[in-house]
């Protein structure tokens, strides 16, 4: 990844191992349709109680507009990590936008 400083307001960030591998997860949730897209949408996920976890980018900007997510899922005890770059989370999530929040969802 990058040298960049990363926002301390992103905690828990998974380091260059745990990102390889969520990332390899959250590909996998792409593919069996259990990965909702967007900071938006992953809201939605938690709000009905069908997220199992949630991936965050370090690198929004500004990283208060997913800042809400951490808390919503803390109350919902479902399981967060940041990874430090949103463009290989639009990759690993198989669209080429950077993507800065993704939820993978359980299944119906």
């Amino acid at each position: 990844m990058t040298g960049e400083v990363v926002n301390p307001k992103a905690y828990p960030l998974a380091d260059s191992q745990l990102s390889i591998t969520i990332m390899d997860l959250v590909q996998q949730a792409t593919n069996y349709k259990q990965l909702k897209k967007g900071a938006n949408e992953a809201t939605k996920t938690l709000n009905r109680g069908i997220s199992e976890f949630v991936v965050m980018a370090a690198d929004a900007e500004p990283l208060e507009i997913l800042l809400h997510l951490p808390l919503l899922a803390e109350d919902k005890n479902v399981p967060y990590v940041f990874v430090p770059s949103k463009q290989a989370l639009g990759r690993a999530c198989g669209v080429t936008r950077p993507v800065i929040a993704c939820s993978v969802t359980s299944n119906e």
